[in-house]
């Protein structure tokens, strides 16, 4: 009984240290999460919905943006996140990202039936590196194409160290 008891508990230790090193090695290929901007609305003309995130970031940090997204719609649809970039309140300029264009991506799940799309994914979407110390301001807004059956779930930009 002790032997099992032995055996039972190296198992489980086995395990526990299997289960770290994955997830600690998962944040060694994509990076460490360090903000989110929960947008989860696309915007209108007539109806802006601006999230935002600040940070104080180092020169010559490199910094991944990701979208994590989860939708539904009929068709197409053609997302845009539209991001504005501000150093210490001043306007260095605007990104516009295509979150389904990516370079690595994780969990994607996507089922198209009898025209009706359902998608979620995390993808790596772009990298940018810092220039100056200084706390960062990073504003982002979704933008869509015309399709009254798209759905957003989950629409959020995560920035990754």
């Amino acid at each position: 009984m002790l032997n099992t008891m032995k055996k039972s508990f190296f198992i489980l230790t086995l395990t526990v240290i299997v289960c770290t090193s994955l997830l600690s090695g998962c944040d060694a290929l994509t990076g460490k999460e360090i903000g989110r901007i929960p947008v989860n609305q696309v915007s209108t003309d007539s109806n802006l919905i601006i999230k935002e995130t600040s940070l104080d970031l180092k020169n010559g940090e490199k910094i991944s943006i990701w979208s994590d997204m989860d939708m539904e719609y009929e068709g197409n649809a053609e997302l845009r996140f539209r991001m504005q970039l501000l150093k210490d309140g001043e306007n260095l300029g605007n990104l516009e990202i295509d979150p389904t264009e990516k370079n690595i991506t994780l969990g994607e799940v996507k089922t198209t039936l009898m025209g009706k799309t359902n998608w979620s994914f995390a993808g790596k979407n772009s990298e940018i590196t810092i220039d100056g110390d200084g706390k960062y301001t990073f504003k982002a807004i979704l933008v869509s194409s015309e399709n009254p059956t798209l759905k957003i779930m989950k629409a959020e930009i995560v920035l990754k160290k």
